[in-house]
Order: C-alpha cells, then sequence, then structure tokens
C-alpha cells in the first residue's frame, strides 16, 4: 500500500517537473566580416493541463451530486412504501387479532355450555 502510494507520488511528481526546451541558433554576418552567433532557447512544460482537470473535476461533482439527489429521491419513495406496508401490516395484524380473539370468545362459550 505505502510502496504504490509512493509510486503514484513519483510519478506524478516526475509528469509534473518535465520540460521540453527548444533551441534555436542564428548566425549573422557582420558588415566588417565578423560573424554573430545569437542562440534563442525556450522551454515549454509538458505538465498536465490543470484548468482541464480542474473542469473535469468540477464537472464529476455535478454529476455525483445529481446521483445522491436521485439516490435521496428514491430512498425517501421507499421509506414512503415501507411506512404505508407497515401500516398495512399492523391494520392487517390487528383484524387478525380481532378474529382470533372472536374465535377464543365462541370456543369459552361453547364450553361452558
Amino acid at each position: 500500500m505505502k510502496s504504490t502510494i509512493l509510486a503514484a507520488g513519483i510519478i506524478s511528481l516526475g509528469l509534473m517537473s518535465c520540460k521540453q526546451s527548444e533551441t534555436k541558433v542564428e548566425t549573422s554576418e557582420n558588415p566588417d566580416g565578423s560573424v554573430t552567433t545569437t542562440t534563442f532557447e525556450t522551454e515549454k512544460t509538458t505538465a498536465l493541463d490543470s484548468a482541464k482537470i480542474n473542469a473535469t473535476v468540477d464537472k464529476a461533482k455535478e454529476k455525483l451530486n445529481e446521483a445522491g439527489e436521485k439516490i435521496d429521491e428514491a430512498a425517501k419513495k421507499a421509506g414512503e412504501k415501507l411506512e404505508k406496508a407497515g401500516d398495512d401490516l399492523k391494520e392487517a395484524t390487528d383484524k387478525g387479532a380481532e378474529k382470533v380473539q372472536k374465535g377464543a370468545d365462541k370456543i369459552k362459550d361453547d364450553l361452558k355450555k
């Protein structure tokens, strides 16, 4: 685990530190016959574009928020359905208990006779 994190860190530092340089050499001849050499060096970084990465991360956050809202809505609906099912079950249990009680009362009356 530690070696994986270390390797990922080294790779990301390597990507961020890579530079590409371009060297241009211009030679020009002066009127007196001497030659002047001028060297131009330009550097370009090859690091990842942070603006694109940030935009991608923002889009991912938006999509995750939308997914989270959908999950919350689905959980709310499921909770409502479960609550209704619980109420229906209580009602059915009450009716069943009432019938059992009536049956027990009838048996008591029959046994008394």
